[in-house]
């Protein structure tokens, strides 16, 4: 497929968010700013100024005029009169025109038509892609799951959030770091290996032995609860685990390869991988050598016995690193992972997943870092809980779904649903689409809203096909791949030549924006740590060409329109296909 009369790019490229590529939206935008910035004679005008009014009949761009004219000392509506009269119109700015303290912009959509489904056609997957980043060292710590515990859809969030975050950083340019750091050697694995002896012996599972060590845990959690003197035998066992001696130490070890098999398993079915994986384990005797360093240096101080971080001067309160019982928390490991990190690693910027909750213990555990004199960027992407709804996902209530459950109910259905729309096929072929569409509604529900939002993961809502969800995407683009299948055309080889002004309908332009808009979309995702910026994008264009096909006839078309729609539609299904890969989301070809 190619694009007749591709016009050569305009202005200095390097001066573009985008550094090495320039997208089309951003030529335009930085021709307009060139000329505005040259009849105010100052340079007082970036091209992120410029917006997208709300209705395309008000123009195809706006320019608030407020600050600009703040700084010339003149009043916006009368600066907005006179670069109407100062601005020409050229090839690219048809028109323009002052609505009060605004400029309000018409461009040339043949220009606009010819350079998106260009890139998109020369660039395939790699469309919507920066160098913002240039290359800087990002390590991404998510999936900071437990093992002797169950792994729920509380979870599930993490690990999804995660997973997208890294991808986005990758397509902004950023060489991402994907890392989990699992906590092996908490007093949970004391509370479930009490629970184990006392309960379970000898009894374990046949099948997934971390599904049942999550079931041991929940039991373990209730009996202590009933009987609050089983906690002197659960604190005896965590002083054998650290240790490292005895029995239990044997059996810390043994089951705990029980829970990481689990977890490999789902990181394998979710396709998400890790560079590295780090366990507490690994950096607690470290830790323990490193509180007696800072504790000599005073950097940790002792309080009724036990050893803390007094952090008030900062108003961050007190970071406990050792009990008065001698036993360790989070910090204690924490600190020498985050060193090893920064000194390994040669990081720019270090990022923890972890929920809302830990906001203060990050806050305390970097100004300690800085303390000891690592000043890295550190961020903490603090994120909401999971409902479902019944309430709120709690061990102790017995409130939660387990990932296996989860996921088994959702592929239950998603067969169930297939079959039904597909009784002529066979059944591998069957199992192989609701698995995708299994997987995708899992990573789509947790990623679809900001990370500040709380999510009310309903399974009946995941996989309707007609709402915000991974299945209308997913046969948004199934569609798409289907019509061009009807129309003969082999997709990857096509050599269609078509001219802009066979794509002129009104529904077509703002489809076409909106392609334009990607790689933006991408921008501000990498720029925010928002996948749901790439949700919320992907579901509007589905939504408009959803809209412009029950509108407007594709394969109905006469001969060069037809040509001219087929090339649109196709470029629609690769950023749709491009944008779920940012979300971990594999695409289908038939639903």
């Amino acid at each position: 497929m190619a694009l007749s009369s591709t016009p050569k790019p305009l202005g200095d490229l390097k001066k573009f968010l985008f550094l090495d590529f320039m997208y089309s939206l951003g030529k335009i935008k930085l021709h307009i700013v060139k000329q505005i910035n040259q009849a105010l004679e100052k340079k007082l005008i970036k091209a992120s100024d410029l917006v997208y009014p709300p209705n395309l009949a008000f123009g195809d761009l706006s320019l608030s005029l407020f600050t600009p004219a703040r700084k010339l000392n003149s009043e916006s509506y009368k600066l907005a009169e006179k670069l109407v009269s100062k601005v020409k119109t050229d090839k690219i700015i048809l028109s323009l025109k002052a609505v009060g303290p605004y400029l309000n912009f018409i461009i040339d959509k043949k220009f606009l038509v010819r350079e998106s489904l260009n890139e998109i056609d020369r660039l395939k997957k790699d469309y919507g892609k920066n160098k913002s980043g240039k290359e800087k060292r990002v390590m991404i710590e998510y999936s900071n799951a437990n093992t002797h515990k169950e792994y729920h859809v509380g979870h599930l969030r993490n690990l999804c959030f995660g997973d997208a975050v890294n991808r986005i950083l990758m397509a902004n340019g950023y060489k991402s770091i994907p890392v989990s750091y699992i906590n092996d050697f908490g007093i949970h694995t004391a509370k479930t290996l009490w629970a184990y002896l006392e309960f379970y012996q000898g009894k374990e599972s046949e099948g997934d032995k971390g599904y049942f060590l999550g079931q041991v845990y929940a039991r373990a959690v209730k009996e202590i609860k009933e009987k609050p003197a089983s906690q002197n035998m659960v604190k005896f066992m965590m002083k054998k685990i650290e240790g490292r001696q005895g029995v239990e130490y044997k059996l810390w070890q043994k089951t705990r390869q029980w829970s990481i098999k689990q977890l490999d398993q789902i990181y394998k079915e979710l396709a998400i991988k890790f560079d590295h994986i780090f366990y507490e384990s690994e950096f607690i005797d470290q830790g323990r050598d490193l509180v007696v360093k800072l504790y000599k240096k005073r950097i940790l101080t002792r309080s009724q016995g036990a050893i803390i971080a007094n952090l008030e001067e900062y108003n961050l309160g007190v970071l406990i690193f050792l009990r008065n019982d001698g036993s360790a928390l989070y910090p204690v490991a924490d600190i020498p992972l985050a060193i090893k990190k920064i000194k390994k690693f040669k990081l720019d910027k270090s990022i923890y997943i972890v929920d809302v909750r830990q906001s203060l213990y990050f806050k305390q555990l970097f100004k300690v870092l800085e303390l000891l004199g690592y000043k890295k960027e550190m961020i903490h992407l603090a994120y909401e809980f999971v409902k479902l709804p019944s309430g709120m996902i709690s061990s102790r209530t017995g409130n939660i779904i387990t990932y296996e459950d989860l996921y088994g109910q959702i592929l239950k259905r998603a067969v169930r649903e297939t079959k039904m729309r597909h009784d002529s096929w066979n059944s591998k072929k069957i199992e192989e689409v609701a698995l995708i569409i299994t997987k995708a509604a899992i990573k789509f529900e947790m990623v679809k809203v900001s990370a500040n939002q709380i999510i009310t993961f309903d399974i009946n809502k995941a996989l309707r096909f007609d709402g915000y969800t991974a299945a209308y995407l997913q046969y948004t683009y199934a569609r798409i791949r289907s019509i061009l299948r009807k129309s003969k055309v082999k997709s990857q080889k096509s050599k269609l030549q078509i001219k802009a002004q066979n794509l002129n309908n009104e529904k077509e332009y703002g489809l076409i924006l909106k392609l334009a808009k990607y790689p933006e979309a991408v921008a501000r995702a990498g720029e925010n740590y928002d996948p749901a910026e790439i949700a919320k994008y992907l579901f509007e264009l589905a939504q408009s060409f959803n809209d412009y096909y029950h509108s407007v006839p594709v394969l109905q078309a006469e001969e060069e329109t037809r040509k001219a729609r087929l090339v649109l539609i196709k470029s629609v299904s690769q950023v749709i296909k491009n944008g779920l890969d940012l979300l971990g989301i594999e695409t289908v070809e038939e639903m």
